[in-house]
């Protein structure tokens, strides 16, 4: 079970072009993520030596069904698609997903970086549709 301090409705509801986008309500989550990119971008410096994976952690700001807004070390590509790992509240395990990049900006020292879920076999999609409904119904 989550409890209130696991999760919140946000207040934040643009995105950064001062949109309103989403069409679902969002949470604000105490959560982490890790972002796998196959390669590093061409124009970056590898983060890991003698190896071609790069696993980012980030900072979950907030989640929804179908979105996540993280805060990152490094900014990510607009369109791009990678793997990411969500943990959770009280889940056992992380929750592995697909996701898309559809917004990245600056922000001081990190990036905030819009993503989507994608729908696919191949991930805990499902799982994760149904654990944030239970967030949301919870609250």
């Amino acid at each position: 079970m989550m409890s209130d301090e696991d999760y919140a409705f946000g207040t934040e509801s643009e995105l950064p072009s001062g949109r309103e986008l989403r069409e679902d309500y969002r949470l604000t989550a105490r959560a982490r993520a890790w972002v796998t990119l196959e390669s590093p971008e061409p124009d970056r410096e590898p983060l890991m030596a003698d190896s071609e994976t790069v696993r980012l952690e980030c900072q979950v700001r907030d989640i929804s069904a179908r979105g996540i807004s993280l805060l990152c070390e490094t900014g990510l590509a607009m369109g791009a698609i990678v793997a990411a790992e969500v943990r959770l509240g009280e889940h056992s395990r992380p929750f592995s997903l697909s996701v898309e990049v559809v917004w990245c900006r600056q922000a001081d020292w990190e990036y905030l970086i819009g993503v989507r879920v994608l729908e696919s076999d191949d991930t805990d999609y499902l799982d994760w549709i149904e654990a944030v409904a239970t967030a949301l119904a919870d609250t």
